[in-house]
């Protein structure tokens, strides 16, 4: 009788290409989701009467939860097991969807309840994100390459998902769009569920809850280019990015339509695929010098809609912008993930998560009475103009453009 075959033994490198696949599957399903909403949430409380001051409350809602409790998520990410965390966080958000959607499709939509959903979708948020940075450096030898790639699959997203989210409308209403946002968030929580993943990145001695948040912020400040970059975030997010995200959006719906403005915005993703798709390849030895020269193209985005150039102009520096993200995000996610040990690494990610985003609800809920103290366009020039002042600030910090590159 023959003997049985031996067993195929599992090969590390198959085992590495499907957890990336997985991964790369759950991020992309996730950022699709992501801008489909701002498209949505525009879109929707304008047809209910509401305006930008709306808008900006909602998103404030949301940005100000994930600011307000990543940390504690860093620290869960780290005593927990990390994959468990995120999925949870998945699941709360398929359901919260779902009931805006429900709010949709039976008119009953309320301000203060929308702000209330973006608040826990903000808090799911603040607990997954901490575990995005730890688990890359699990599932790939190369940080960079991988980073670049799941940063282009989200740019391709970023195309798709504004165009998407117009066309549902078009076919459905907002609240298709909504149930559309609840099932990319199970599509993430399905592949996280996947992963094959040996031990947890937070594995480490017994500590306690206060020791452990102490030991983050010990290690954050300890890292001068760190902090610095979340300094002047802080002020870019409160000055740039809080006031653009939701005057931009509701200029060009008021101005132009839904249609067009998810056709920019889908514009703009295709100039963060060339971002990622450059930044997989380019290996400066100072990334972050790198990336804080490409940021000064920010200032495109905003100057474009302030000074009310045309569509196509409108468009083209929407792509500007968008290469400028994605080219920075890969340099300082790749920076983050070599430059910090594991067992602190989500902590440390989540301290600087925060503080990126600390000021962006300042600068969201802002937007409405600035708008009106001066005019949204006078927002928007002011906003570019900063952009370049703080992009300048960056290079400026000996300890972020001196940052040596550690090669995989």
């Amino acid at each position: 009788m023959a003997a049985p075959p031996a067993p195929r033994e599992v090969d590390d490198r198959d085992v590495s290409r499907r957890n990336f696949g997985m991964f790369f599957v759950a991020r992309s399903a996730a950022r699709l989701g992501d801008m489909m909403l701002p498209v949505a949430l525009a879109a929707g409380l304008v047809q209910y009467g509401y305006g930008v001051g709306a808008v900006g409350l909602a998103m404030a809602s949301y940005s100000g939860f994930v600011a307000a409790f990543v940390i504690f998520g860093g620290v869960l990410a780290d005593r927990f097991d990390t994959r468990k965390v995120m999925v949870l966080a998945d699941i709360v958000r398929v359901g919260t969807q779902s009931l805006v959607a429900v709010m949709f499709f039976t008119g009953q939509v309320v301000l203060w309840q929308m702000c209330a959903i973006g608040a826990v979708n903000g808090l799911c948020a603040a607990l997954f994100q901490p575990g995005v940075a730890s688990t890359i450096p699990r599932i790939a030898k190369d940080v960079q390459s991988a980073n670049g790639a799941i940063r282009t699959a989200e740019s391709v997203m970023t195309v798709a998902g504004p165009s998407f989210a117009g066309l549902l409308i078009g076919l459905t209403s907002v609240g298709g769009v909504f149930v559309a946002h609840a099932m990319t968030y199970a599509v993430s929580a399905g592949c996280l569920l996947g992963l094959r993943l040996v031990g947890n990145s937070g594995a480490r001695e017994p500590s306690t809850f206060r020791l452990d948040l102490v030991e983050g912020w010990r290690e954050f400040r300890a890292r001068t280019w760190m902090w610095s970059v979340i300094v002047v975030w802080m002020l870019l997010m409160i000055t740039t990015f809080g006031p653009t995200t939701p005057l931009v959006a509701t200029e060009l719906v008021v101005g132009h339509g839904e249609t067009v403005f998810g056709l920019v915005s889908s514009v703009g993703g295709l100039g963060m695929v060339a971002g990622g798709l450059v930044a997989m390849r380019v290996r400066p030895v100072h990334p972050l010098r790198a990336g804080a020269t490409a940021m000064l193209g920010f200032c495109a985005q905003p100057l474009s809609v302030g000074l009310g150039l045309p569509v196509p102009a409108v468009a083209a520096c929407f792509a500007v912008a968008g290469f400028a993200m994605a080219f920075w995000g890969v340099m300082w996610a790749t920076s983050v993930q070599t430059q910090v040990p594991a067992g602190i690494l989500n902590r440390i990610h989540a301290y600087e998560v925060a503080g990126s985003l600390a000021m962006m609800p300042v600068g969201q809920a802002l937007a409405g009475p600035a708008a009106a103290l001066f005019s949204p366009a006078a927002v928007l020039v002011a906003a570019g103009v900063l952009a370049v002042v703080f992009s300048t600030a960056l290079l400026s910090v000996r300890a972020v453009r001196g940052l040596r590159r550690v090669s995989p």
